[in-house]
């Protein structure tokens, strides 16, 4: 069973950063090595649910001509608002990743720490969506913690154990001992070096 709203609504109601995003290392360096494992300088459009309060949004912001937010709690939201007043071309609002998932196609689609909060059935439903939101050449970056936690649905692993299992191919994977890491497409593509004519294609 997924985890219920409340649980969101709870955690952010007596701590603004209930999850250390702007004062753990951990947090700053996996922002970091996600921000760094996007494959291209720059996208037309991405989507980031469960944006949480927009840290990561941040440098999204940096590298996209739009991009939407999504987080089920509307504190989360307004901390997030605030933090990105500087970047017009990013929309955020109050949204549920599975009932709430726009109908755009997007060039990047950021799943950071938010698969292992659905159960199986709701996480192959959402995986199933991924290559329709996609746009040509589009890319999916999944990113989730790997040590086990009591309430969740499921673990890091499961959540990228089933991603694996999808029709999209991984292009970039990364993994400690922490959290994994996968640059996902809806086929083959070539690598930076070589998109850059670095090495012959």
């Amino acid at each position: 069973m997924r985890l219920p709203d409340s649980y969101f609504h709870d955690m952010y109601a007596g701590n603004d950063d209930p999850w250390g995003f702007t004062s753990r290392w951990y947090e700053q360096r996996k922002c970091a090595l996600t921000l760094a494992a996007l494959t291209k300088p720059r996208y037309r459009s991405a989507f980031e649910p469960g944006c949480s309060i927009g840290v990561l949004s941040g440098g999204l912001a940096t590298r996209c001509d739009r991009l939407m937010c999504t987080d089920v709690s509307p504190r989360a939201v307004d901390l997030a608002r605030q933090r990105l007043t500087g970047h017009p071309h990013v929309d955020v609002r109050v949204g549920d990743i599975v009932a709430d998932w726009p109908s755009k196609r997007f060039d990047l689609i950021v799943l950071s720490e938010v698969l292992y909060y659905l159960d199986r059935t709701a996480l192959a439903e959402l995986i199933a969506r991924l290559p329709a939101a996609l746009a040509p050449g589009g890319e999916v970056v999944a990113v989730h913690w790997r040590w086990p936690v009591d309430e969740y649905p499921q673990s890091g692993d499961d959540v990228h154990a089933a991603l694996a299992e999808s029709p999209m191919v991984a292009s970039t994977s990364y993994s400690d001992t922490d959290f994994r890491l996968d640059v996902l497409h809806l086929s083959p593509e070539r690598s930076v070096a070589q998109r850059e004519g670095l090495v012959s294609s």
